[in-house]
């Protein structure tokens, strides 16, 4: 577990070690009140990795698009950085959140329970994935997204996975909260014996490749304004123009094609927002940036929810003023996040398919 097995080059690039726990069955869970991972081990219910080793994650689904789709990635302990310190790179804000609930279970466990989801920069990493290593477990979840996680223990592909993943920096895609409680947790542990363990937290690593990514738009809620006002600031940013008929989930595809946003209100009754190119030159191709940038000057709040079905509910059942759907982030444009170190607006991506968490956890104290 503790091997250092990592290789850098001229960009400053994280340590990415082995794991060395998993669950014996992909259903079993554990409550704190009950048990700690150590305990977990002892009775059964997760098995602790003898020799250094990672985990594959493979996930096979259907897109929105309605493709079917394979990703793979590496599960195992990547350094923690501080802020600004390079190697390990955040790729939009984040929003306030109370973060002590994750830090106090990290601190009773002593384990770190639900990946980081990384992407490594560094190219051919999937072809170093697609061998099969040993199946731990399989199943099939209520979304019909089927997840496979192996071991992978031989000490040549142990050091060669984690050469590749240490070579080239790894831009955080979700958890960016975990990452800096990782942080945190870090320098409490600093001078006790744990400090060596919390130098890493475990994460998920997938190449940065259009094939290994699912990427849904996160869509915006609007209260704190009325849907008049909304729709009058807009229009100096937008050419608006109805929906007919009104909306509904084919809105989304509809409007890639068109190039704009959909506006909605209450009765979910529509309007195209197809950007003016005057009012955002100089911007990135981002809808998220679009909306900073036309409702800067106004007072208001914003929510965030992703799918279509669940901003509907929320319109429907008058809990905001307006919702305004965007499009996915493309794939160049986090790249292009990546290689210029920048960000973007909160709540600009969204990956899919999900994690799930307890496949897999990384115990501190063994």
């Amino acid at each position: 577990m503790e091997n250092e097995l990592f290789v850098t080059n001229s960009t400053r690039c994280p340590a990415f070690r082995s794991r060395s726990i998993a669950s014996t069955e992909p259903t079993i869970g554990w409550c704190i009140n009950h048990t700690t991972p150590s305990r977990s081990h002892r009775i059964g219910v997760f098995t602790l990795d003898q020799r250094p080793s990672f985990t594959l994650y493979r996930m096979r689904f259907v897109d929105p698009s309605g493709t079917t789709r394979s990703t793979v990635g590496v599960i195992g302990a990547l350094e923690v950085v501080d802020d600004g310190a390079g190697g390990v790179l955040p790729h939009e804000r984040t929003t306030p959140k109370a973060k002590s609930d994750r830090l106090d279970l990290t601190r009773a466990t002593q384990a770190n329970l639900s990946p980081v989801w990384g992407l490594s920069l560094r190219e051919q990493l999937t072809d170093a994935l697609i061998a099969r290593g040993e199946l731990l477990g399989e199943f099939t979840d209520d979304d019909g997204v089927e997840h496979r996680v192996e071991r992978v223990d031989d000490p040549a592909r142990v050091r060669s996975i984690s050469s590749l993943v240490g070579s080239a920096p790894v831009l955080i895609a979700d958890g960016h909260h975990r990452y800096a409680i990782a942080r945190t947790y870090r320098d409490e542990m600093s001078a006790t014996p744990l400090a060596d363990a919390a130098s890493t937290t475990m994460t998920y690593v997938g190449e940065l490749v259009e094939q290994q990514l699912s990427i849904a738009a996160i869509h915006r809620l609007y209260q704190g304004i009325s849907f008049d006002h909304l729709h009058q600031v807009l229009s100096m940013s937008f050419d608006i123009t109805p929906v007919h008929p009104p909306v509904d989930s084919s809105i989304i595809r509809e409007m890639s094609l068109r190039g704009s946003l959909c506006l909605v209100d209450r009765s979910m009754n529509g309007w195209w927002l197809t950007p003016k190119p005057e009012s955002f030159q100089g911007l990135r191709d981002l809808d998220s940036i679009r909306l900073e940038q036309a409702l800067r000057t106004v007072s208001h709040e914003v929510a965030y929810q992703h799918g279509f079905h669940e901003v509907e509910a929320v319109m429907r059942a008058g809990h905001a003023e307006a919702a305004i759907f965007i499009r996915p982030t493309s794939i160049s444009e986090i790249r292009r996040t990546a290689d210029e170190r920048m960000l973007m607006p909160p709540k600009s991506t969204f990956f899919t398919p999900k994690l799930r968490t307890g496949l897999v956890m990384r115990p501190l104290v063994v």
